[in-house]
């Protein structure tokens, strides 16, 4: 079990975010690396993580399933492949049973799907059987969504799954660690606040934005292999 955590950190940006939990990734034990990143924030930070271990760069569509009357409380996610997890705790203390909250499912659902359009267009999916999977996000606060991350990846035969964050709350980061084959994180501060309250910069992403990332980081990859077998 990998495992850097410290109580407390706040990066520049995802940029800087990326490049620390880079550092602390165990190379050397790595099984053809691929990085899926849960999109829109957690691209920048896989993007500067791929370049260092250049590895493959996509995303893992994850939405976040919101209460009801509480959007921003998450009772659970959605991922690719028809993956729902579910927040039981949060469903308890809300008095909601999954039959409330279809309508919710099938929202979210169809934005994954347009999400799907947008960044894919019509490119499959990264093989990841018997590869090292990176699972990267820009931060965790309640944890569904890595966890549905994490289910729908674990059905394609993965050789691990290392988790990658620069901080989450204390008790997401527990329930990932017994979740995944491995963690890195650099911070888990109490009271957690927000994913962005440990940045000094934390602007949103556009889909453009995400869509340009992928695309320079899959040009300078093939940039980097066409130098390395070119003579020297």
């Amino acid at each position: 079990m990998i495992d850097h955590m410290g109580s407390f950190r706040i990066f520049a940006d995802r940029c800087e975010a990326g490049r620390w939990l880079a550092a602390h990734l165990p190379r050397e034990r790595l099984r053809g690396p691929v990085l899926l990143a849960l999109p829109r924030g957690g691209v920048p930070v896989g993007r500067e993580i791929a370049a260092v271990l250049d590895a493959e760069l996509d995303v893992l569509l994850v939405r976040k399933l919101g209460a009801p009357l509480n959007p921003e409380l998450a009772f659970g996610a959605v991922a690719s492949g028809g993956i729902t997890v579910y927040n039981r705790d949060v469903m308890r203390q809300l008095g909601l049973d999954e039959r409330d909250l279809d309508r919710v499912r099938e929202r979210e659902l169809a934005e994954l799907r347009r999400r799907e359009r947008v960044y894919r267009g019509s490119r499959p999916p990264p093989a990841v059987r018997d590869r090292s999977v990176i699972l990267v996000d820009d931060g965790v606060a309640t944890g569904a969504t890595m966890e549905a991350a994490i289910s729908a990846v674990r059905q394609l035969g993965p050789a691990e799954i290392i988790v990658a964050v620069p901080t989450a709350a204390a008790d997401a980061a527990w329930r990932l660690r017994r979740l995944a084959d491995g963690m890195v994180c650099a911070a888990t501060p109490e009271p957690y606040i927000a994913v962005g309250a440990w940045y000094r910069s934390f602007p949103q992403l556009s889909d453009e934005e995400v869509v340009a990332l992928l695309e320079s980081a899959s040009r300078e990859r093939r940039e980097r292999a066409s130098g390395g077998d070119a003579p020297g």
